[in-house]
């Protein structure tokens, strides 16, 4: 997969990564069509639902085993957010980010932070800003020698380990359990496991409302593995602020056509059809 780099919009990311993802995607339909299959190609919020219409037209499609990840966004909400608040370390800090994967389309939920903190309102915008485009920030302080790699490393590494909160592990993690040992538990019949993930909320129970709510079929918010994958979608949404429901609706704006240009782009790919 291409990673970002100095000049490249989500559109160029987008000509570069989609027919990769559509092909990979082919291979697994006609391979392991019942792998729980993790999408972190950007866009996620078109190559997501460009591996659904894949699958759907394989006759293989199970949104409960369709996950986008955002790791970074909820890295970036919990890493920015210590410098209001003095804690330097993240993993003492849960920020829910929902929405999608890119600028605007990311709203981070600073209103329930587990445990709370209080945020200037004066400060309030640029926090969320610096979220939504961290990425940016890494670009230019790099001079334009590279892309925006600075945290991905981490990402994964984070998206790997829980965010739900457990006993410390000897490693000196606080908090943190291997995604995929999670994903196994709670296939296993393990209780109470919840992951962020940008996913097709039809399929997944809970997400129909989500979906009327917010106006289309792909997003991210809170979801509870169990033994069939993604097995619900903690509606978060009657709990924002004024501030982020203002949020909400520049990213319903902006994830619409870009979910609208991954399905677009299989159904006119006759390799797929």
């Amino acid at each position: 997969m291409k990673a970002g780099k100095p000049g490249m919009t989500r559109d160029d990311l987008f000509n570069i990564n989609a027919g990769i993802v559509r092909d990979l995607i082919t291979g697994v339909a006609e391979t392991c069509p019942k792998a729980f299959i993790l999408i972190i190609s950007n866009p996620v919020n078109s190559t997501v639902p460009i591996a659904a219409e894949v699958l759907k037209n394989a006759g293989v499609f199970n949104p409960k085993h369709l996950f986008g990840v955002t790791t970074l966004d909820v890295v970036r909400a919990e890493t920015f957010v210590q410098d209001i608040t003095g804690e330097r370390n993240p993993s003492k800090t849960i920020i829910p980010v929902i929405g999608g994967h890119s600028g605007e389309t990311i709203v981070p939920l600073f209103s329930q932070a587990k445990p709370a903190v209080n945020i200037p309102a004066d400060k309030l915008g640029p926090l969320v800003k610096r979220v939504q485009f961290g990425g940016d920030e890494v670009v230019q302080a790099k001079g334009g020698a590279g892309s925006a790699t600075l945290s991905m490393a981490y990402a994964g590494y984070r998206y790997i380990f829980s965010s739900r909160l457990e006993q410390a592990k000897p490693t000196g993690l606080t908090g943190r359990r291997r995604f995929t040992e999670s994903v196994i538990k709670a296939a296993k019949g393990e209780k109470g496991i919840v992951e962020p993930s940008y996913v097709y909320l039809p399929g997944v129970s809970g997400g129909d409302a989500i979906a009327k709510e917010t106006g289309v079929d792909f997003f991210s918010v809170p979801i509870e593995l169990g033994p069939t994958g993604a097995e619900n979608a903690q509606n978060v949404l009657s709990s924002l602020s004024s501030e982020e429901k203002q949020l909400l609706e520049a990213c319903k704006t902006g994830l619409k056509p870009s979910i609208d240009k991954g399905v677009g782009f299989v159904a006119k790919s006759p390799e797929t059809k």
